[in-house]
């Protein structure tokens, strides 16, 4: 290592006196500028200060925040309007617990339809279409 070259760069010395650096050497300098040149233009053409990752990130975070915010205000509802039933109508426990069931339900299905896990269709069932469905309405 006295010759202070580093170890990846050719010899240009030994380029000069005609001796082979390798057969593979023309093809990794070649290599090398292309990755840079790749490299130069992927950092211009990306934004400054934006990020694919982060904005994945904080999308899976605003959709956790919003479909748990779903789910705890159909809880609290229901254990809501179950609390009000039995403090004016006298039935004490069960207007809370049969609300707060209630309210768990209707959590449970906010987060499914917000998630796509339920479909809208207006009660066609998934692999029927709705010629099928008015034929049977028909008869």
């Amino acid at each position: 290592m006295a010759t202070g070259k580093k170890p990846d760069q050719p010899d240009r010395a030994a380029k000069t006196q005609g001796a082979d650096a390798g057969p593979f050497s023309g093809d990794l300098d070649d290599r090398r500028r292309r990755l840079a040149a790749e490299l130069a233009r992927k950092d211009a053409t990306k934004k400054p200060g934006s990020s694919g990752e982060r904005s994945e990130t904080s999308a899976g975070v605003a959709q956790a925040m919003k479909l748990s915010s779903e789910f705890i205000a159909g809880i609290l509802v229901g254990a809501a309007l179950g609390w009000l039933i039995d403090h004016f109508a006298g039935t004490s426990p069960w207007g809370l617990v049969i609300f707060l069931l209630l309210g768990f339900v209707a959590g449970v299905l906010n987060i499914l339809r917000s998630a796509g896990g339920v479909a809208q269709t207006g009660g066609i069932q998934p692999g029927r279409s709705l010629d099928e469905k008015n034929e049977k309405n028909k008869d």
